[in-house]
């Protein structure tokens, strides 16, 4: 019992407890780590183990990126009725703390999974791993490879989220004493080191994609690791880490800095060679940009937004470079639209996470320039409404009046948004010429709309990108088709490789204009140069670093809009004080009458501080370990 007690502690003082565990290390007699690799079949059980800890990137509750920030908002009503203890949607009112922090990803609490109980377990495999005499060299290679991937990605996603954290390359023995298992956070940069050095050792030994997709499918590859270790290392070098003055003075008791003060141009460099690095191995994995090959009868139209739409919903598909197999029947439940008056009853069918007309105008016009800079598109009157004519048929349901905003947009509005009006292909129906075709009916009483005190759109917009066109209502059921929500996909890749270039050139050239349009021709737009300088009134702005800048990210906000890259963007960038502390805007959802409805409200009015661009430590937790310091702010 002694030694079971040190144990604890030795967990407890990095600020970890947790309970549920799959397996725990009993120090005297273990005859739990030794029955986990006595032969093949249990030392694999034990890697699934490690990789049961990923955090669910299609959770709307249990992980930020999707509700922490202003890209959807939801009617506070349905909090409590309906999405039971939606965690994220708190951060975004405001309601983090430092008593009990939500999502608490470092002491497993408040809907956080404990990521140094992963990497414990992580450390257990790799310590064991050479125990079961039946396991072939080449498995054993390969497993090794997969945990110290997955240890970087749980390093990875710590450091996204809480800034500099203890590096976990061995477990504390249990016989240490007080002051060993009193660990500190390590410096950002050292961090950063580790993580790439783990994803290199994992790429040599992964494979270059799943031969047996039956079984395997969702394990790491080379691509992925890859793309991790671009991930981190674009990461490194944004304004939130590369030079950040907030934390100039973030010491430990050793007076040991936490950040680096000297923002170091260097950095953008090797993410662009990690980033090309990553996009040769998707490539020679058989990843490619995904075109809708379907056999449906549809029209070009119909096709190019399922082009963008099935990127994402299409199982499996070719660009995902990394996909979940999470189940986001749930997400599919939240933004879907109705559009038949039989599923008014069906209480699945809740129509509630709603983008934020911030959002909705970050998408181009049809010229593939930002709203307010396109020359022939009517910014000033956007908010009036005119009545669709037969020409929009396969984007707005012919006759109806609906905003201007709605009107002549790029076809990643149409494939990612559904609103009043708007065409909604799927959902049982299958040819786009047919009569019933569904569209927004989002007006009070309406189906879409407000139907009672809660489960509507409070903005009047729901993120159709998110349903696949497979997926069916039809009266009480709700028949969700299931896809692998993507983590990473290669036009996310590609437009770091023109960001990483962008920044690491004095100006723009044809390489940064190369990754960038490979994303918007597949979006049906012309590339930037000459989208730019034909219809904006600014043409220049492609031909500086700053203006290449400000548009590789709102591209990066229209092509991965609801895939979660918008939140961890803006933080990274430095621009979320910029963008999450506007009001939440949008249609005046209870209004009946075209009339009523076409006025803008304010939802709500979020605060976004500049302690928030990482999460707290808990109380507790710092007062166990006093070598571990608060996030400045906190």
């Amino acid at each position: 019992m002694k030694h079971i007690n040190k144990l604890i502690l030795c967990i407890s003082l990095i600020g970890l407890c947790a309970c549920n565990d799959f397996l725990d290390v009993v120090p005297d007699n273990i005859p739990t780590i030794d029955h986990a690799f006595n032969n093949r079949a249990s030392a694999e059980k034990y890697l699934y183990t490690c990789y049961s800890y990923l955090p669910d990137p299609c959770s709307p509750n249990y992980t930020p990126q999707l509700m922490s920030g202003n890209e959807c908002w939801i009617n506070p009503l349905d909090n409590n009725r309906y999405w039971y203890d939606l965690h994220t949607f708190d951060i975004a009112r405001g309601y983090q703390n430092t008593n009990e922090p939500i999502l608490n990803f470092w002491d497993g609490r408040n809907a956080g999974t404990n990521l140094f109980i992963a990497l414990r377990d992580c450390n257990i495999f790799l310590e064991n791993i050479d125990k079961p005499a039946d396991l072939e060299l080449y498995d054993k290679a390969r497993w090794i490879a997969e945990v110290k991937a997955l240890k970087a990605y749980y390093h990875f996603y710590l450091l996204r989220m809480y800034g500099p954290i203890p590096i976990v390359k061995e477990n504390i023995p249990v016989s240490s004493d007080i002051d060993e298992v009193k660990v500190y956070r390590d410096p950002v940069e050292d961090v950063f080191a580790y993580i790439v050095a783990l994803l290199d050792e994992a790429a040599a030994d992964l494979p270059e994609y799943i031969q047996n997709r039956t079984q395997e499918i969702g394990r790491l590859t080379k691509p992925i690791a890859l793309a991790l270790k671009a991930k981190a290392l674009t990461l490194a070098a944004s304004p939130l880490f590369n030079g950040n003055p907030y934390y100039a003075n973030m010491k430990d008791n050793r007076g040991i800095s936490l950040f680096p003060q000297t923002y170091d141009p260097e950095k953008w460099t090797l993410a662009a060679a990690a980033t090309l690095e990553a996009i040769e191995a998707a490539h020679a994995g058989k990843h490619e940009l995904y075109y809708y090959k379907g056999f449906n009868p549809v029209s070009e139209d119909t096709r190019r937004k399922l082009h963008i739409r099935n990127a994402v919903t299409e199982r499996w598909n070719d660009e995902i470079v990394w996909g979940s197999t999470k189940d986001q029947t749930h997400l599919q439940k939240v933004t879907c639209t109705r559009t038949r008056s039989n599923q008014a009853s069906n209480d699945e069918a809740r129509s509630m996470m709603s983008p934020t007309l911030d959002v909705v105008e970050t998408f181009y016009t049809k010229n593939g320039v930002p709203i307010n800079e396109d020359k022939t598109w009517d910014y000033e009157n956007r908010y009036q409404v005119r009545e669709a004519e037969e020409d929009h048929k396969y984007f707005i349901k012919t006759g109806h009046i609906t905003a201007n905003l709605n009107f002549d947009r790029e076809i990643r509005y149409y494939a990612s948004l559904s609103f009043d009006g708007g065409i909604i292909y799927g959902n049982g129906i299958l040819n786009d010429e047919d009569a019933n075709i569904g569209y927004g009916q989002m007006k009070k009483g309406q189906i879409g709309g407000v139907l009672g005190v809660s489960r509507y759109t409070v903005t009047g917009y729901l993120p159709k990108k998110l349903v696949s066109y497979e997926t069916v209502i039809e009266g009480n059921t709700f028949s969700a088709k299931r896809y692998s929500f993507p983590v990473i996909r290669l036009a996310d890749l590609y437009l770091m490789m023109a960001e990483a270039l962008n920044e690491s050139k004095a100006a723009p050239d044809t390489e940064v204009y190369k990754w960038i349009d490979l994303v918007r021709e597949r979006a049906s737009l012309e590339g930037v140069v000459e989208s730019w300088n034909k219809y904006s009134i600014n043409p220049e702005k492609v031909t500086t670093q700053a203006g290449m800048r400000d548009i590789i990210h709102q591209e990066r906000m229209n092509e991965l809009a609801f895939e979660g890259e918008r939140y961890w963007d803006l933080l990274r960038w430095k621009k979320a004080e910029d963008y999450m502390n506007k009001p939440i805007k949008g249609w005046n959802v209870m209004g009946e009458t075209t009339e009523e409805y076409y006025e803008i409200k304010v939802v709500a009015q979020p605060e976004f501080l500049t302690k928030n661009y990482f999460f707290p430590l808990r109380k507790a937790s710092l007062d166990v370990n006093s070598n571990l310091i608060q996030n400045p702010g906190w």
